[in-house]
């Protein structure tokens, strides 16, 4: 049974972009090899962490959302621990109601903010109507 996943990745940022490119692909094509569909993915780049991990401050982010078995989970994280790029990983299973925000915000329904040019004419439409009722 397929379940929809989301899994960070924490890498050392002590890496070339070529570096983390690479390994990308790679679990990318191992997922795929393995029967997972990759739904969607979010490279955020280098960010500070909250707390130093192996002496490092900084680490480079990495989120894939995939559908995919449960058996393959473990085997993917198992990988991960093997990794020395990695210093961090996890993976969460999404519930329906996380694959539909997800949806949702691919498809720019969420998290949009409103034209400028809408919030004055909005605004003016306010204070008309204001007038008009006094």
């Amino acid at each position: 049974m397929q379940r929809q996943y989301e899994t960070v990745i924490i890498f050392t940022p002590v890496l070339s972009d070529s570096e983390i490119k690479k390994a990308i692909e790679g679990y990318k094509k191992s997922l795929t090899d393995k029967g997972t569909t990759i739904v969607a993915e979010d490279h955020w780049g280098l960010r500070q962490l909250a707390y130093p991990i192996r002496k490092k401050t900084t680490g480079i982010y990495h989120i894939l959302q995939h559908e995919s078995n449960p058996e393959l989970i473990e085997k993917l994280e198992v990988d991960f621990k093997r990794d020395e790029s990695i210093m961090r990983f996890l993976t969460v299973s999404l519930d329906k109601f996380a694959v539909d925000y997800y949806d949702k915000k691919r498809k720019g329904l969420i998290g949009k903010k409103k034209p400028a040019a809408t919030e004055e004419v909005e605004a003016e439409g306010e204070t008309k109507e204001k007038s008009e009722a006094k």
